[in-house]
């Protein structure tokens, strides 16, 4: 399931597949920051002064931003209404803990 958020000034489209932010189909980032927490603030909203969300590289309006929360959101839902990615995170989940531990 893909969510079209915007399409960049050069022509790239910014996405949600899953619990991912794709720009142009890779992989930019797995949430969003919010610009008054960036240590680039400054610079950010010099550049851009209507963004209030980074995604990675990418700046996000605030409607932008809501897009993407709400495409996790239904993303999150969707995979906890899944037995398999329910077992699938719990096997990621002990496999780190393993690791932790000292346990491969």
């Amino acid at each position: 399931m893909s969510t079209l958020v915007k399409n960049t000034q050069d022509g790239r489209k910014l996405e949600v597949i899953g619990l991912a932010i794709c720009l142009d189909g890779e992989l930019e980032a797995f949430e969003l920051i919010e610009v008054k927490m960036h240590p680039n603030r400054r610079a950010i909203l010099a550049a851009a002064p209507e963004a209030t969300h980074m995604a990675g590289r990418v700046t996000l309006t605030r409607e932008e931003a809501d897009i993407v929360v709400a495409a996790f959101k239904a993303a999150e839902a969707e995979i906890l209404a899944n037995p398999v990615a329910i077992n699938e995170r719990f096997r990621i989940a002990a496999m780190w803990k393993a690791r932790e531990q000292g346990i491969e």
